[in-house]
């Protein structure tokens, strides 16, 4: 199959879609499609075709869809009320959770995104060093906050450190309060911090970029130069947090930061995300503790929210039991040999990059370590193998496979069938 059919249904939602909202959809995915619901390692769209779900919501859903225990835990909070703008029982047992598991974590604060997590993490940075400028990575992903999108997907990168935007609407100046470093190259890193080490207030990175990981030495690297000169480190765990280990990025490369954002996972399948760190930084988010000047002031009216949090609780009550972690990355990995072996036995200028729970195809023979090999791949290429995907049952984004723990021998073997009939396709010759 060369395309995915949609009913007549499935073709009005689309219709609708497009005098309702800009682009016709809510800014994410392609908007070709309307998911009606998902169960397990799958999703099914309106028109009622089923796909093995390698999206997962974009990864909030490691257990997958439908989890039993989460949805226990949701139908039992229900009843109770949904949002209280206070306290309840299941945000401070998540985050006694959190404290537990994370390194970095002595305290945490909850808002509603990943995007409002990094940029919390950067706000309460500066305020710790009362220092304006935030270092990032060229092609690291930190939401959508005006420091954050600085040189995230440059058309044209610059010269570094010299910051990018990537939207419209971000005020120049802030432009002028963002430096940019190559990711995985210490040495530029390293010259970059300690040259504007009097005016740095944190250093933010993906520990895993993207889909690149980190070279051996490189977040070391990062650690000692912000240690020596008093900068905060902030790791972007918005999607590795609990994903790749259960405490995190931080725990798998075994490097620790002083401040981390997490998200999806978290929130099982929820709208929520975290700030973690020292409890000498986190305290400029107490008045009580910091002068008046240095209190970070931050505010959520779902942050919290105790559905989201006892969805929480529960996806990580599931990632805990023995043999979790095991299973996802040995489905991430029989997917990844499948794919490599696959384009070894074709001749298929292609590479598997990334960790088993995280991964994607570029089609490339060059080694990728960094935003600007990526952007060298054939992205038509990519984008055709997406489709072809799509076409044969297999659901993933635009870059990304996210493996989950409910993803079964069915699963793998229909989504390795259709890794061939992709690759077929790509190499069919044009007409």
């Amino acid at each position: 199959m060369t395309e995915v059919k949609h009913n007549e249904a499935e073709t009005k939602l689309m219709e609708q879609a497009r005098e309702v909202l800009p682009a016709g959809g809510f800014g994410n995915l392609g908007f070709d499609v309307v998911i009606r619901e998902g169960k397990g390692g799958r999703v099914w769209d309106v028109s009622g075709n089923e796909y093995v779900d390698f999206l997962l919501g974009s990864g909030p859903m490691l257990i997958g869809h439908g989890h039993a225990d989460v949805i226990a835990a949701v139908e039992a909070q229900l009843p109770r009320g949904t949002t209280f703008f206070a306290n309840n029982e299941n945000g401070i047992l998540l985050a006694e959770e959190i404290v537990d598991a994370v390194a970095c974590a002595e305290k945490v604060r909850f808002v509603s995104s990943g995007s409002e997590a990094t940029f919390y993490a950067m706000r309460v940075a500066r305020a710790h060093t009362r220092r304006d400028k935030i270092l990032k990575f060229e092609g690291g992903f930190h939401g959508m906050s005006d420091y954050a999108l600085m040189s995230m997907a440059p058309a044209r990168p610059g010269n570094f450190p010299q910051a990018i935007p990537d939207s419209a609407g971000i005020p120049q100046k802030v432009r002028d309060e963002v430096l940019i470093a190559p990711f995985n190259d210490a040495e530029t890193a390293v010259s970059l911090i300690r040259e504007h080490r009097a005016e740095l207030g944190g250093v933010i990175v993906e520990p895993f970029q993207r889909l690149v990981p980190p070279q051996p030495g490189f977040l070391e690297a990062l650690r000692e130069a912000t240690l020596e000169y008093g900068i905060p480190l902030i790791f972007d765990e918005v999607v590795t947090g609990f994903r790749f280990a259960y405490g995190g990025a931080q725990e798998y490369y075994g490097v620790v930061p002083d401040l981390c954002a997490m998200g999806k996972v978290i929130g099982g399948g929820f709208p929520l995300a975290c700030i973690a760190g020292s409890d000498e930084i986190m305290a400029h988010f107490d008045k009580s503790r910091v002068a008046d000047e240095d209190f970070t002031t931050q505010i959520g009216t779902l942050s919290g929210n105790p559905v989201a949090a006892a969805a929480g609780l529960a996806t990580l009550g599931v990632l805990k039991r023995p043999g979790a972690y095991d299973r996802i990355f040995e489905t991430g990995r029989r997917l990844m040999d499948g794919l490599t072996k696959l384009f070894e036995k074709t001749g298929t200028r292609a590479k598997v990059l990334g960790e088993p729970p995280l991964f994607d195809v570029f089609f490339t023979a060059d080694e990728i370590t960094d935003y600007r090999t990526t952007i060298k791949a054939d992205a038509a290429a990519a984008q055709r193998f997406n489709q072809l995907l799509r076409a044969n049952g297999v659901f993933k984004g635009d870059s990304k496979f996210y493996v989950s723990l409910a993803h079964d021998e069915a699963d793998i073997e229909q989504s390795l069938d259709a890794f061939v009939v992709a690759l077929e396709g790509i190499h069919e010759p044009a007409e």
